[in-house]
């Protein structure tokens, strides 16, 4: 068994031996005489006095020892350093206030931790599109001065018309991307989740891509029963879905191929989306998620590193998970995993 402690005090004792007196004073009462229980009372006064008193001073010190175990547990709580005073196994009241405050701390240090990711995030997303906008606006600055400033014969006047035209699409696509990407990481955008056929799903996937597709003569093949269905939001999903075959456009060579097969399983729908492009690192696997990241492989390629991001996201809402397999030079596989 448990040792316990037990601590006497002196007015603990008087207080119960006045107690006690006067206990007896009442059984005898009906054994002594008036003058006799008279004189025992007069005589337990003092004591009643001295007990009183005895406990009123050790009320006060008890209640100074607590504000004092209080106060230098938030001064060490304030110069971010563990309390010396506090017995987490101790079965007090001082050690249950003292293990709220903690509490209560732990919170507050968690959501200053999570501010200042916030800002971090903040700054790093504004410093992105600060970065990406800036090309495209320099190449329209730069086109449009020509356009205005120099004597053009009709066929350059054509040629850098067609140049403003393109980087103005390319800027369209760019703030498309990001507002698409800020209503993703602010959780704005609404997920409408029905059972939907993933055949017509695909279909619009395919069909963001077909013209890409085509100029690079690049065959897509699908094999999807049609009366598959899953439970998903059908115009994000393909909006996700679109992005990675859209990935596989741009980097598969003309005259490639990318085939797309869905294979029900027990819990998860699998999508896989194979090309045969230039293939993904294994150390690249995890990057190429992250949002305007991009390989020097593909430096060369149009883009700005916001699709597998944003296909990733959109997934993930929707409670599914994207893997990757790849193999340089020999292509890759995107699997994309919806539940069912």
């Amino acid at each position: 068994m448990r040792e316990q402690k037990v601590l006497l005090n002196p007015a603990h004792g008087i207080i119960s031996a006045t107690a006690i007196l006067l206990l007896l004073a009442g059984i005898l009462g009906k054994l002594l005489p008036f003058g006799a229980i008279r004189v025992l009372l007069l005589a337990s006064g003092p004591a009643l006095l001295l007990s009183a008193a005895l406990w009123s001073q050790n009320q006060r010190r008890s209640q100074a020892d607590f504000a004092n175990r209080i106060c230098e547990t938030l001064d060490a709580l304030i110069d971010n350093r563990e309390p010396e005073n506090y017995r987490p196994y101790e079965d007090s009241q001082i050690s249950k206030v003292q293990g709220r405050l903690l509490q209560y701390c732990g919170r507050m240090m968690e959501g200053q931790r999570q501010n200042r990711q916030d800002k971090q995030t903040i700054q790093e997303f504004i410093s992105d599109i600060s970065h990406q906008v800036k090309t495209p606006l320099t190449n329209i600055q730069m086109f449009t001065n020509i356009l205005q400033r120099r004597e053009l014969s009709e066929e350059k006047r054509e040629e850098f018309l067609s140049a403003l035209d393109s980087q103005i699409h390319k800027l369209d696509f760019l703030l498309q991307s990001l507002v698409k990407m800020s209503r993703l990481e602010a959780g704005t955008f609404a997920l409408y989740m029905e059972n939907n056929s993933l055949y017509h799903t695909i279909a619009q996937a395919v069909n963001s891509v077909w013209a890409k597709a085509d100029a690079k003569k690049i065959l897509i093949q699908v094999t999807c029963d049609s009366h598959i269905t899953v439970k998903h939001d059908a115009k994000w999903t393909a909006e996700a879905l679109g992005n990675i075959l859209d990935n596989g456009v741009k980097y598969t060579p003309e005259g490639g191929t990318i085939d797309i097969l869905v294979r029900p399983w027990q819990f998860y729908t699998r999508i896989d989306i194979s090309d045969t492009g230039m293939g993904i690192a294994p150390q690249h696997y995890h990057h190429i998620f992250q949002r305007f990241y991009r390989t020097q492989e593909a430096a060369s390629q149009e883009g700005i590193g916001l699709g597998l991001y944003l296909a990733r996201g959109i997934i993930t809402r929707q409670k599914g998970y994207i893997t990757v397999k790849s193999e340089s030079g020999k292509g890759t596989t995107f699997s994309v995993f919806l539940l069912n």
